[in-house]
């Protein structure tokens, strides 16, 4: 089983470039972020045609998470992060697919640091760890994956030293990173590929795509019974060079 991740940054805007991603590479399951869309214009017939069921938690404007299967209908299980009631951001929707729970997360960017929006980032990051661990606690197969907004080594992004200070790659959002990893859940990329260079984001200006300055942080992490089965994973680059099309590329694993 194939499943990706993309945050498309405007689900109506790149519809063409996912629909075109969507044919060309025929993933079984998606995790989108950042739809920019009110829950009412989410283009779920579109998706449909193309042949995949959604499941989506849109927001005006800004956030926005779905999951998109066309190996069944996705179960959805929940579309809120625990452990904040009065957060009303669409950052997080959970659901089974196949016997597997997805959690699909957009976590906030923090920046600037330190202030009000970096302290959300790192409540959210506590409440992702609780909630992990509670999923963890359940003994079922647990895929986690989005953008988490989080630079985890100085491996991940071109040119480290400009970075010490942004709320990607503060030293409070790595070390938050570090405790959910040590919970158990395996980072799937640096497990098939530790030591390469590999982005899943580049910024729009300064020719950072061309320049290959970019920033690995969309993520999959795998509980410990999904771990064994995965056989290989990586990134959709060639997306990100396509015209009008997001500032991330899709990340994707297979899964036996």
């Amino acid at each position: 089983m194939k499943i990706a991740t993309y945050n498309v940054n405007s689900i109506n805007a790149r519809l063409p470039i996912v629909l075109r991603w969507l044919k060309e590479t025929q993933p079984d399951v998606v995790c989108l972020q950042e739809l920019k869309a009110i829950q009412e214009n989410f283009p779920e017939q579109a998706l449909r045609d193309a042949g995949y069921d959604s499941i989506w938690h849109g927001q005006k404007s800004w956030n926005g998470v779905a999951i998109l299967s066309r190996v069944g209908q996705p179960e959805e299980i929940c579309r809120a992060l625990p452990g904040e009631p009065e957060d009303n951001h669409s950052r997080y929707i959970e659901a089974k697919i196949n016997e597997i729970v997805i959690g699909c997360l957009y976590l906030p960017n923090g920046n600037p640091a330190p202030g009000p929006k970096f302290d959300y980032k790192l409540r959210w990051l506590d409440r992702l760890i609780a909630h992990g661990q509670s999923l963890l606690d359940q003994h079922v197969p647990v895929i986690l994956t989005g953008d988490f907004n989080v630079i985890p080594t100085e491996v991940d992004v071109y040119k480290p030293e400009r970075w010490t200070d942004d709320a990607l790659f503060r030293p409070e959002t790595r070390e938050a990173f570090r405790r959910l990893l040590a919970q158990g859940w395996t980072d799937a990329l640096r497990r098939l590929y530790p030591d390469e260079t590999i982005y899943t984001f580049w910024d729009y200006f300064r020719n950072a795509f061309g320049r290959n300055a970019g920033l690995r942080i969309d993520h999959f992490l795998l509980s410990p019974m999904v771990t064994p089965r995965l056989q290989s994973a990586g990134v959709d680059r060639q997306v990100r060079g396509w015209e009008k099309t997001s500032d991330h590329a899709p990340v994707w694993i297979d899964i036996t």
